[in-house]
């Protein structure tokens, strides 16, 4: 297919697919002419994997391009939805290292009780937890780490379902692209869900 060809059927402007072909992001296509190439599915399948990432995931460009490296560098989709994942979290917000200190053992004790694996620190997605766990502490609201083994299990569960919308999917990009989409718009769904329960549970127990 031709550049019109390629951006009808992606959705995406010509002009940004140039862009994306100059950056590196989009790899060229056939050159059939000194100003003409030719595209084919891959093409498609790539900017739509472009698409999701900045649209649905809200990545910057150098994110992109982190995760087109772990899959151009042929990473397996599990080290692959590592790099999506840490591209997501973006760096953790700083907290005090006693903080941190305290949030990591209780972290770490977790990891170990449901036979997880442990993260060392520059870990975006885990750092934040850190972080999280470590601002509760500050505030005064260890109370929200009693129930930390729950929260674990749920989220087992909750990954278990993410992982079955890739079920049946065969290139890394497919795999990708529903992971992230289902990463994503699962924890706007959840967080919806959450905020449900929440004013059921609250009109419960404090308007009793």
């Amino acid at each position: 297919m031709r550049m019109a060809e390629l951006s009808a059927e992606s959705g995406v402007p010509v002009a940004t697919v140039k862009y994306y072909l100059r950056e590196g992001l989009l790899p060229p296509g056939e050159r059939t002419s000194p100003n003409q190439a030719r595209y084919a599915a891959a093409h498609v399948q790539r900017l739509r994997l472009i698409k999701a990432l900045t649209e649905v995931g809200g990545l910057s460009l150098a994110s992109v391009a982190a995760v087109l490296r772990a899959i151009d560098d042929r990473e397996t989709p599990h080290r692959t939805m590592g790099v999506v994942q840490r591209e997501l979290a973006g760096p953790a917000p700083k907290v005090s290292d006693e903080g941190v200190e305290w949030a990591t053992a209780l972290l770490d004790d977790l990891v170990h009780r449901h036979g997880w694996k442990r993260h060392e620190p520059g870990n975006a997605v885990v750092d934040n937890l850190v972080a999280a766990l470590a601002t509760a502490k500050e505030l005064g609201q260890e109370t929200l780490t009693e129930g930390l083994d729950e929260y674990a299990r749920l989220a087992k569960r909750v990954a278990e379902l993410d992982l079955a919308a890739v079920a049946g999917r065969t290139s890394v990009e497919e795999i990708i692209e529903t992971g992230l989409v289902a990463t994503v718009l699962g924890d706007r769904i959840f967080a919806g869900l959450r905020y449900l329960a929440q004013e059921r549970v609250s009109r419960e127990v404090l308007e009793s």
